[in-house]
């Protein structure tokens, strides 16, 4: 689905919000190159209705095949908003995969109370 907007924008070093010369976008002309970092957000529109975004910022990681995005935000996704049942096994894996790096990032930092729910927002589905 083309959803006519970027999925993701430069953040940078200056406070700001949309700072380049990187994005996600069909209109990005920049490579991405290592310890950048940007927004990674796509989201859903219904003209006039609605719309909804899953935001998170990622870092530029160099690998042994090329880059790769790195997850540094560590906030559990709402499942309540999550119809499992459109989608795919990789979509499933890779949230499931997230919310076990948000809990073993974040579990040393809780209380107890804190921790159970936060073993429970980070369940899988």
């Amino acid at each position: 689905m083309d959803y006519s907007h970027g999925t993701g924008h430069g953040v940078g070093y200056f406070l700001n919000v949309h700072e380049g010369p990187h994005a996600i976008s069909k209109n990005n002309k920049i490579s991405f190159k290592e310890g950048m970092i940007v927004s990674n957000e796509p989201g859903y529109y219904e003209n006039g209705k609605f719309g909804i975004r899953i935001e998170n910022l990622i870092n530029v990681k160099k690998n042994k095949t090329g880059y790769s995005f790195n997850n540094l935000t560590m906030v559990p996704i709402d499942k309540s908003l999550i119809n499992k049942s459109i989608l795919k096994k990789n979509e499933i894996n890779w949230l499931n995969n997230y919310h076990e790096d948000v809990f073993n990032n974040l579990k040393k930092f809780m209380s107890r109370s804190e921790l159970i729910e936060l073993q429970l927002a980070c369940s899988k589905i």
